[in-house]
C-alpha cells in the first residue's frame, strides 16, 4: 500500500499501477468490485499529532480494503494544489482533504467535483464550494474549555477574574483557527471588563517561531506582567513556553498557558507545571470516521450523502450547509493526565514521566525510552 509521500513515489498514474480516472459516471457495480482508491491530503506534518492522523487513517482504510494515496502540503497552498491534481490524475474515487488555506479550498473541491470525485473535508472546514461531507473535532469547544480553565486559574490566583490575556492564533484566514478562537472569545465577552485582551494575533503557517516572537514582544512591552496566553495549538504554545523560559516564567503558577492537540512535549510540560492545560482532540475517532466515510462514498458513488450518515450536524461554511460528523474533545490538566491521554493509550506513562519524556523520538521499552 502506498504509505509514503505520494508525489515522491510517482510521476504518473501508471507508475502507481493504476489507470487514470476514466469513468465519471462509471457504473456503481464496477467501482464496488474493485478496491476503493482514496486520496488523503493533510496540510502539514509539522506538529506531532499528524503522524497519528496519517497512521490511524491509513490503517483503518486499508483494513477496509482500500488503497490510500497520501501526501501533506507542508503548509504551502500551491504545493497542495499540485497534490490534488496529481491524485485526481491517479484516479482516486474519494478525496479526504485538510486544506492548507481554508479560504480558497473551494477551488480544490471544484477540481474534484469536475472529475466526479466526492470530497470529505478533514478537521478544517473549507470555505467556498461545500465539501460533500465534513469530519471534524469540536474546535469551538476547545477554545471554550481553554477559556473556562483560564477563568478558574485567575480566580484562584487573584481572587477575581482580572488580568492581561493574549490570544495566540494560527494561520490567518483559517476556519479552524477562527473556530478555536471564537470559542474563547465568546467566553471572554461574558467576563467582567477587568480582563484585558492585549493581543489577538494570527501566525502564518502556525509557526512556533512567530508565536515566540509575539510572546517576547508582549513580555517586553508589559514588563513580564502578562497573565495568560491562550494558544490555538501546541506548536504555538511551544513558542510561548520558549519565550517564558527565557524570562524564568515558564511556570503555571506564574503564567497561564493553554495549548491544544496533546502533543507529547506539551503534555510533559503540563505534568511538569510549565503549561497549565492542554485540550486533547482524540485523533483515532476523527481518522476512523473519515476513513469509514471515505470507504462508503467510494463504494456507493450514486447514493446521496444525506441518506448515508445519520448522526450529522448541518454546519454553514459560508456558501452552504455541510453535513458534518463531529468528534469530542477533552481537557487535560496536571491532575487528570493519567485518566485521559494515558488511560486512552494516546501516550504512555513512560512517555510523559519517564526517560521517553526527554526524547520525542524514542519508543517505550527501547534503550533510552
Amino acid at each position: 500500500m502506498l504509505r509514503r509521500a505520494f508525489l515522491r513515489l510517482t510521476s504518473s498514474a501508471a507508475a502507481l499501477g493504476v489507470l487514470p480516472l476514466a469513468a465519471v459516471g462509471r457504473p456503481e457495480a464496477a467501482w464496488a468490485a474493485e478496491a476503493a482508491r482514496i486520496g488523503f491530503l493533510l496540510k502539514t506534518m509539522q506538529e506531532e499529532r499528524y503522524q497519528a492522523d496519517r497512521s490511524f487513517f491509513i490503517a483503518r482504510a486499508e483494513a477496509g480494503g482500500a488503497q490510500v494515496l497520501f501526501d501533506s502540503g507542508n503548509n504551502d497552498e500551491l504545493t497542495q494544489v499540485q497534490q490534488v491534481e496529481a491524485m485526481l490524475e491517479a484516479g482516486v474515487q474519494v478525496l479526504v482533504l485538510q486544506p492548507v488555506a481554508t479560504g480558497t479550498a473551494g477551488g480544490l473541491i471544484d477540481k474534484a467535483h469536475a472529475r466526479g470525485v466526492r470530497v470529505i473535508g478533514y478537521d478544517s472546514m473549507p470555505a467556498g464550494t461545500p465539501p460533500d461531507l465534513m469530519v471534524m473535532q469540536d474546535s469551538w469547544a476547545v477554545g471554550r474549555l481553554q477559556g473556562e480553565t483560564m477563568v478558574q486559574w485567575l480566580t484562584e490566583k487573584k481572587g477575581r477574574v482580572e488580568g492581561r490575556v493574549a490570544l495566540i492564533m494560527g494561520q490567518p484566514g483559517d476556519s479552524n483557527a477562527a473556530a478555536l478562537s471564537q470559542g474563547f472569545l465568546d467566553l471572554l465577552q461574558d467576563q467582567p471588563r477587568r480582563l484585558d485582551l492585549i493581543e489577538q494575533r494570527s501566525h502564518a503557517n502556525w509557526s512556533p517561531d512567530e508565536a515566540r516572537a509575539t510572546a517576547e514582544r508582549l513580555l517586553l512591552q508589559y514588563g513580564n506582567r502578562v497573565d495568560a496566553f491562550v494558544c490555538n495549538n501546541d506548536g504555538l504554545a511551544s513558542g510561548v513556553i520558549a519565550a517564558l523560559e527565557a524570562e524564568g516564567l515558564a511556570d503555571s503558577s506564574k503564567v497561564f498557558v493553554a495549548g491544544a492537540d496533546a502533543d507529547r512535549r506539551n503534555i510533559r510540560w503540563v505534568a511538569q507545571g510549565k503549561q497549565a492545560v492542554d485540550v486533547w482532540k482524540p485523533l483515532k475517532p476523527l481518522a476512523y470516521q473519515a476513513a469509514d466515510a471515505a470507504l462508503r462514498l467510494a463504494r456507493e458513488p450514486g447514493k446521496p450523502v444525506g441518506d448515508m450518515f445519520g448522526d450529522v450536524r448541518m454546519i454553514d461554511n459560508g456558501s452552504g450547509k455541510v453535513p458534518t460528523l463531529v468528534t469530542p474533545v477533552a481537557l487535560v490538566t496536571r491532575d487528570n493526565i493519567d485518566s485521559t491521554v494515558i488511560a486512552a493509550g494516546h501516550l504512555t506513562k513512560e512517555q510523559v514521566y519517564g526517560d521517553c519524556a526527554a526524547n520525542l523520538d524514542c519508543t517505550p521499552g527501547e534503550p533510552g525510552g
